[in-house]
């Protein structure tokens, strides 16, 4: 009897299911989504471009004196000599239809001769570039170096003829230099373009860096890397000054969130510094307020380079009015501007 109920329960509950239509319940697995996850390329190695020269007016061209005529005293009789063509002349040809032909194409201009095309260039950016004239600018030096306060002097001395320049600059603390740079090199196309650059830090040996032309790379005094030099190269020095130079070329060349990628050469290598230019900024140096622009090079990740921040001053030549490296350990040197004072030519020489 219980084998008999239960086998009648069964069949009641089947036939209600179809009766119904309430659907057996499924189990189906969740989805799994995969995802490859590709990192960012490397910033590469940029190419700048010299900038255009601008074009120089036309100069009007004078008028030329008009010749006095003399009235003859007896009529002048014209001689007219007719051009005989060095070819024989072809026979005329009675064919209408080849006389409208001859005539179209007398009347057609000469083919221009095709020019020879070459491959463009690499891509490139292009900056208009107007170096500050010289200056010597000396600043109050405040750094932070294993959770030791100092306060000191440093100087920047920048000398340029319009052809060359140099860049002289000390930074000090407690009576101890701790940081001594010197930059030479030329102005041309591409702005600032150094030549040697030499560093020494304070209980380290003095460092020499050659961008070097006639083998056109970039080889160091204390290792052995070189680099490819293609315009544009700056040194830890220059790199200041170019900003600087781009800037008073052309002040619309800076606009807060815009990048400015520079190839600079250090102690023993290079890389490209990505220079972001954070935007406009009024600051408090030496007694005195200054409406800058705050520009700032952050390292890759990874990197133990320095963080550098540049507050350029439009109204003062785009003079670096403060400065500030930043150690990847929060280690800092701060030089902010105390005193400055306008170079002559025949002292930049």
């Amino acid at each position: 009897m219980l084998l008999l109920t239960l086998l009648l329960h069964m069949l009641l509950i089947v036939w209600g299911n179809r009766q119904f239509g309430v659907p057996a319940p499924v189990n189906r697995p969740e989805p799994v989504v995969m995802a490859n996850l590709t990192p960012l390329p490397p910033v590469e190695k940029p190419v700048l471009l010299p900038q255009e020269p601008k074009p120089k007016a036309a100069p009007k061209p004078r008028p030329a004196p008009e010749p006095a005529v003399e009235v003859p005293d007896t009529p002048i009789r014209e001689t007219v000599t007719p051009i005989v063509s060095a070819e024989p002349a072809a026979p005329a040809s009675t064919d209408p239809a080849a006389g409208e032909a001859a005539a179209s194409a007398a009347a057609q201009p000469a083919a221009e001769p095709v020019a020879k095309t070459e491959a463009a260039p690499a891509a490139g950016k292009h900056y208009q570039t107007s170096p500050p004239p010289s200056a010597e600018l000396k600043y109050n030096v405040e750094a932070l170096q294993k959770g030791q306060n100092y306060h000191g002097s440093g100087k920047i001395t920048w000398q340029t003829d319009g052809g060359g320049y140099t860049i002289n600059g000390e930074a000090g603390a407690l009576f101890i230099t701790v940081l001594d740079f010197k930059s030479e090199g030329e102005i041309n196309g591409f702005g600032v373009a150094p030549v040697t650059y030499t560093q020494k830090r304070f209980r380290k040996p003095a460092t020499q860096t050659i961008f070097h032309r006639e083998l056109n790379n970039i080889i160091f005094s204390s290792s052995q890397n070189t680099y490819p030099r293609s315009g544009g190269e700056q040194d830890r020095a220059s790199v200041v000054w170019q900003l600087a130079s781009i800037g008073r070329g052309d002040s619309s060349q800076f606009a807060a969130g815009t990048v400015i990628d520079m190839f600079v050469a250090g102690p023993v290598d290079a890389e490209t510094w990505r220079m972001q230019i954070v935007g406009q900024e009024k600051i408090a140096v030496g007694g005195d307020d200054f409406d800058t622009w705050h520009v700032i090079r952050i390292p890759q990740a990874g990197s133990h380079e320095q963080r550098l921040d540049i507050w350029l001053a439009p109204q003062q030549e785009w003079y670096p009015v403060k400065l500030r490296f930043t150690e990847t350990n929060g280690d800092y040197l701060d030089m902010s501007l105390s005193k400055m004072k306008r170079l002559d030519t025949a002292s930049a020489n």
